[in-house]
């Protein structure tokens, strides 16, 4: 009897509702309500910071975090719905970038809103050009440098849990702040280990609520705030404009906003992937990398959007992973409901105030296990292909340098003062390192052998005798050389299979090999046209479950498996990329 889809998966219990499936709408608007509630005050306080710390008026500083929470509404909306080649099709939460803040600061300072717009909308360009040709990047942003970007947004984000944590006033005693912030905590992770069902849906809203009831209790909750707001009011919107003048303020700050939107952007990567790894119940299921390219796509439109309107950029942040893990509720309605509750919320000065009234011990409690939890999953990342010597020194080294130079422990005076305190950010100075490294390792490497032909089965002899060449060059006999010919025979006979072309069309697909020797495996990537469905899925799970494919494709696909020791396909929307590995016998 051939199983149900569902079932036939290797099941993670934690995921009940994968992004293709629909869970009942009170589950979806629920949580995504918790989305919205506890994403909402991060998203306000990152434009508050940046425009009091410039001096902005309040008229000008409340425009800004409208315009914030708009834009992030709409962007997390876009992340699920992934229309063509926008959005990413899961659950990612857009927000307000900190490491945009030094930046961005700098910019209101020297020329006000306008030149702010205007280098806002100009950096934007970096993510829009990188989810267009993502795939030309693959060999830099790797999972070492991913992981480690991950791993490092706890380290920039603690000195805020820290602020968060020191905040409180001084009358109201000195055992309220710690004594919320604990009960959070130890709420949340409590219901995190131990509950089931509905209970572990709400431990985030539940764990909350009970810090912010030690917290009233303490007087800590600003219930006056709440009552004074109004109930519905209507945004007054003022966008700055573009300065155009392009004067000498703007080529002095540009390459501080294209170096934070390169940093953007890898982490609205690492995002992407590490929402892939929570969100299917397959565990060893094949990154989507078409769906990392529309969630870059989708950090450029919000970015330009968040230009226009004289706002600080935003990325996609994380923090719809690890309640994805606590609530096994991935599917695509829960972004929808928490963007739209995003730009509902924008209209609602008093739930506004209700949000914003929530102690600061309160908030830092609920953010120490989500960072926990992230950290770990940038851990997961880092290894998720294998952790090898050059690996892990790049991991290391730059995981390293993010702690120092975030805590001022590497040359504070010169960091602080280096394109406006950039470096001063751990995850931009630890991300900024893993890339350089990984870009040093790539052009010392030895060069690859290459050959290009036409992605049509009738090269087979060509590519046979450039696959001798290299066995023969790696010291290697004709045995390796036909086997090698063989696991490159089966990759493109499956891939072919993948996509209904003529002949003609087949012979118009380029297809660019390159080979390289590792220890004793060899190393093929196969570069060709974007194909269907993905190759590397269709090896895992051909021992697994039952195919209704042809017997010639399952042969194929059989063979492979027995041939290669790995392969990894990473699909692109402008580029297929298979990479196989033989083991030498």
């Amino acid at each position: 009897m051939t199983p149900t889809p569902a079932a036939a998966l290797p099941a993670g219990p934690s995921v009940r509702y994968q992004p293709d499936e629909t869970p009942p709408p009170r589950l979806s608007i629920g949580i995504g309500l918790q989305l919205a509630v506890l994403n909402i005050a991060a998203v306000m306080l990152i434009p508050m910071v940046v425009m009091r710390a410039a001096g902005m008026s309040e008229a000008y500083l409340a425009w800004a975090v409208l315009a914030s929470v708009t834009v992030c509404g709409l962007t997390t909306m876009v992340q699920a719905f992934r229309a063509g080649r926008v959005g990413a099709g899961h659950v990612m939460v857009m927000g307000t970038s900190g490491a945009f803040i030094p930046a961005s600061i700098m910019a209101l300072v020297e020329g006000g809103p306008p030149l702010l717009a205007t280098l806002v909308v100009i950096s934007a360009l970096v993510p829009l050009v990188l989810s267009w040709r993502l795939s030309l990047f693959q060999r830099i942003l790797t999972p070492a440098v991913s992981g480690t970007v991950i791993m490092l947004i706890p380290v920039t984000v603690l000195p805020f849990i820290s602020a968060l944590l020191s905040d409180a006033p001084e009358s109201i005693g000195a055992t309220g702040a710690p004594l919320s912030f604990l009960v959070t905590v130890v709420v949340i992770g409590a219901l995190a280990l131990k509950a089931t069902g509905p209970l572990r849906l709400w431990a985030p809203v539940i764990g909350v609520v009970a810090g912010s009831a030690i917290a009233a209790y303490h007087g800590l909750y600003d219930l006056e705030r709440v009552a004074q707001a109004e109930w519905i009011d209507l945004p007054r919107p003022s966008p700055p404009g573009l300065d155009l003048a392009f004067g000498p303020d703007f080529w002095t700050l540009l390459p501080s906003f294209l170096l934070v939107a390169v940093i953007a952007a890898v982490r609205t990567m690492s995002s992407s992937v590490a929402v892939q790894r929570v969100s299917w119940r397959r565990k060893d299921r094949a990154i989507d990398f078409r769906a990392v390219q529309g969630a870059v796509a989708v950090d450029g439109v919000g970015n330009v959007l968040a230009g226009l309107a004289g706002t600080v950029p935003g990325s996609a942040t994380t923090t719809s992973v690890p309640l994805t893990q606590l609530t096994g509720v991935a599917a695509r309605a829960v972004g929808i409901v928490a963007g739209a509750a995003f730009i509902a919320l924008a209209f609602l000065p008093k739930a506004f105030a209700a949000i914003l009234a929530i102690p600061d011990p309160v908030f830092a409690g609920y953010l120490v296990i989500l960072l926990a939890m992230l950290f770990a999953i940038g851990m997961k990342i880092v290894l998720q292909e294998g952790l090898g010597y050059r690996e892990g020194l790049i991991v290391g080294i730059a995981f390293l340098a993010g702690v120092g130079l975030q805590y001022g422990m590497i040359f504070p005076e010169q960091v602080s003062g280096f394109a406006g305190g950039l470096f001063a950010n751990g995850m931009n100075a630890g991300g900024f390192a893993a890339i350089l490294m990984t870009l040093f390792l790539r052009v010392t490497a030895p060069r690859r052998t290459r050959i290009e032909t036409s992605a049509d089965l009738s090269e087979l002899k060509t590519i046979r005798s450039f696959l001798s060449e290299f066995s023969s060059q790696s010291g290697w006999g004709q045995a390796m050389a036909d086997r090698l010919a063989a696991a490159t025979e089966e990759a493109l006979l499956t891939l072919d299979d993948g996509v209904a072309t003529t002949r003609q069309d087949a012979a118009r697909r380029r297809l660019l090999i390159e080979a390289r020797r590792e220890a004793n495996s060899a190393v093929l990537d196969l570069f060709v046209a974007p194909g269907g469905e993905n190759l590397q899925d269709r090896v895992a799970l051909i021992a697994e479950v039952e195919d209704d494919a042809p017997v010639e494709r399952e042969v194929s696909l059989r063979l492979l498996r027995h041939l290669a020791s790995s392969v990894r396909h990473r699909q692109y929307h402008d580029t297929d990329i298979v990479t196989v590995r033989v083991e030498a016998r």
